[in-house]
């Protein structure tokens, strides 16, 4: 039944704290009382990208979206635009007509008007659950074309032109990865989607997933296809239940429908897809740690050559590409290898989506053209520093990657300018941060979730990032001695050429980068035993000053009873009692403690 007005209501992990199915229960209640209920579709959909301004509620015809809905006004919205015909202006993001079948463009506002979704082209706007959804944004046509129109090998071709790289990290050419594991004359090959992201701050293929699980099937029964495979896996972190949910629910639809089985819409081509739940272990991510998890072993990497495309699951030849990979391969048949080559530089093509965070307005998922400056996705994009604070660094890569500073504002997004920079792509993490940052306490933070999600299999990365931490430990705690700096150096270096993977191998990256941009912030922790941004709690010094009214809040908190003093009068703090715990600056309203 045709319907008049369409509700889509986010239900991404970010905007589950809306509880998605309350606000739509209420909007069919209100659609009922108004008599309008068989003439609107309500459906949820996935991550639209705009973390910071959700729930999200997007209203059609018009293509109105909402902002910041709640159980307490998502009623009222409904009621004013849908029944009276009047925007509720405070909550409207944006309204905008502009949308392509592949990739949307949204006018001129800030956070969209320089993105270009491919990747991300449908989350937000279509039922991640409901296959007809898909299928009217032209879902599956590029399947059909393939296995109608093209051979396996125009396939790897098509691939190859269009440029399009490994989003995972490495960059690896995609085209010739699957050109090496279909010249494998083995009868059994594995397609694999890499969906077990684990990087701090990283949500870009848990919300792909999410949002548009049809896509990443879609493209990997392509691979499929291009490489002689029959069999394929989904590898997924079981931390992320919605994502499964829905993907499950994806794969049991295209199984319906003849897209998934055998002789999928009647050829001779038979293909499936399993998902295998991963433990959350951050060394999974790499390839070769990866396939021994799903064989059943403890994840750990093993030395290449041979690699995947060669030997990989269970011995047999291997795909392994990871989600925003798969998610470009049915634009890229639909639209052409040419046109999708046309977009990024000249090494690096296509778009990248970043998960963006941090000290920035508007946090959240992003998709942007290869090229585009970190300046224009900080401060156009993202929407620049929020209270007026100064941008500082921007951590890129994750734990794996670098800090770049306000000089390094203007490089490009490509794999070969960030490396040329002192940082990486990795697989598509971004931390800003601001003045009020420690960049040391920074790259310790990083390197102990390095050290932590150690698999321990090699020396170098098992106990040369235990000493880097211990190290940076001692600095943050006001301990650090003469030639640390230069040990940690050192360490670094050798970690980097010793260590057996590339997690290993760039473990060291979060704490070279920041000695390089920010070595006289490291001096400072080491010989003036001070931190600038009063982030490092054991170096600092709470004091009560003469603001203190005697209101004995403060004495009231301190777990050390390190505050005294008559009521209605100054207090003092025994600093060898003070364990600079910080509860009673937290707790003092009339800024009578300082701290330095």
């Amino acid at each position: 039944m045709y319907k008049e007005y369409s509700i889509i209501i986010c239900s991404g992990t970010s905007c589950q704290k809306g509880v998605p199915g309350e606000l739509t229960e209420i909007a069919r209640q209100v659609l009922l009382k108004h008599g309008l209920d068989q003439k609107t579709k309500i459906s949820l959909s996935g991550c639209l990208g705009m973390c910071s301004k959700g729930p999200v509620m997007i209203i059609n015809p018009g293509y109105t979206i909402y902002g910041k809905v709640d159980a307490g006004n998502i009623g009222k919205i409904i009621e004013n635009h849908i029944v009276h015909k009047k925007e509720v202006t405070e909550h409207v993001i944006h309204e905008d007509h502009l949308f392509n079948r592949f990739y949307s463009i949204f006018g001129d506002m800030d956070f969209f008007g320089k993105q270009m979704r491919i990747a991300l082209r449908n989350c937000g706007i279509i039922d991640p659950d409901d296959i007809d959804d898909y299928l009217s944004v032209r879902g599956y046509e590029a399947l059909a074309r393939v296995l109608t129109d093209y051979t396996p090998a125009q396939v790897i071709e098509q691939v190859k032109l269009s440029g399009l790289r490994g989003r995972g990290g490495a960059g690896f050419p995609t085209g010739i990865k699957w050109e090496l594991t279909a010249r494998e004359k083995e009868p059994v090959k594995y397609v694999i989607c890499n969906a077990d992201e684990g990087d701090p701050g990283a949500f870009m293929d848990r919300s792909a997933v999410e949002g548009d699980p049809h896509t990443i099937i879609e493209g990997m029964i392509i691979g499929g296809y291009a490489v002689g495979a029959k069999n394929g896996i989904v590898y997924i972190r079981a931390e992320y239940p919605l994502a499964i949910k829905r993907l499950e629910r994806a794969i049991a639809s295209a199984r319906k429908e003849g897209l998934l089985g055998d002789n999928i819409l009647d050829t001779q081509f038979c293909f499936d897809i399993e998902i295998r739940l991963g433990a959350g272990a951050f060394v999974c991510g790499e390839e070769t740690a990866l396939i021994q998890s799903i064989e059943g072993f403890r994840g750990m990497p093993r030395p290449r050559p041979p690699y995947p495309s060669v030997k990989g699951l269970f011995g047999k030849p291997t795909l392994i590409n990871n989600v925003e990979t798969w998610a470009n391969i049915p634009v890229i048949i639909l639209d052409g290898a040419e046109w999708f080559s046309s977009i990024g530089t000249e090494k690096s093509k296509g778009t990248k989506v970043f998960a963006l965070a941090g000290s920035i307005k508007n946090t959240g998922l992003i998709e942007v053209p290869m090229g585009t400056t970190l300046r224009e996705i900080i401060f156009d994009v993202g929407g620049g520093i929020p209270e007026g604070r100064k941008f500082k660094a921007v951590q890129t890569g994750g734990p794996s990657g670098g800090c770049l500073v306000e000089s390094d504002l203007d490089t490009r997004i490509d794999y070969e300018s960030l490396a040329a920079a002192g940082s990486m792509m990795g697989s598509g993490g971004m931390i800003v941060l601001d003045e009020g940052a420690c960049m040391v306490n920074i790259a310790r933070y990083f390197l102990e979730f390095a050290q932590n999600e150690s698999c321990g299999k090699c020396t170098p990365c098992r106990e040369g990032t235990k000493r880097m931490l211990e190290i940076l430990t001692r600095i943050t705690e006001g301990n650090g001695m003469d030639g640390d700096i230069e040990k940690l150096e050192r360490l670094g270096r050798m970690i980097q050429k010793a260590s057996l993977c590339g997690l290993g191998q760039s473990a060291p990256n979060p704490v070279l980068s920041t000695i390089a941009k920010f070595r006289s912030e490291y001096e400072e922790h080491v010989i003036d035993r001070k931190c600038r941004a009063a982030v490092c709690t054991r170096m600092l010094t709470y004091e009560i000053n003469g603001k203190c009214v005697g209101c004995t809040a403060c004495v009231k908190v301190c777990p050390t009873r390190a505050v005294s003093g008559v009521k209605m009068n100054v207090h003092v703090i025994d600093q060898s009692k003070c364990i600079k715990c910080g509860a009673c600056y937290e707790v003092c309203k009339f800024k009578a403690i300082s701290k330095q």
